[in-house]
């Protein structure tokens, strides 16, 4: 079983960045999808961006495109949610995970803040 750890979470004012890492222990990480989801209070799970086990493609929801990147180092069981002008809506738990219908276990998750 794979296990996930998120970091670089925090309190931010709007129109600033911060940049999120996932840490995944086992060598499949490198053979699947990863995708950033998050959470808002009383929301559903939502993926908001993902990419492909090589990194040669990536897809985001409408909400933050043009706005977030994610990244993968594949050599550090890594996977990067870079987040540029935040705004208040961005503010959630974060989480990554790969993207097939049989998620591994959740990790704790990252918190994001955005003040207005």
């Amino acid at each position: 079983q794979v296990q996930l750890v998120e970091s670089g979470g925090g309190l931010v004012q709007a129109g600033g960045s911060l940049r999120l890492s996932c840490a995944a222990s086992g060598s499949i990480f490198r053979l699947n999808s990863m995708g950033w989801y998050r959470q808002a209070p009383g929301k559903q799970r939502e993926l908001v961006a993902s990419i492909t086990p090589g990194g040669s493609s990536t897809n985001y929801a409408d909400s933050v495109k043009g706005r977030f990147t994610i990244s993968r180092d594949n050599a550090k069981n890594t996977v990067y949610l870079q987040m540029n002008s935040l705004k208040p809506e961005d503010t959630a738990v974060y989480y990554c995970n790969n993207v097939r219908s049989s998620t591994w276990s959740w990790g704790q998750g990252t918190q994001v803040t955005v003040s207005s």
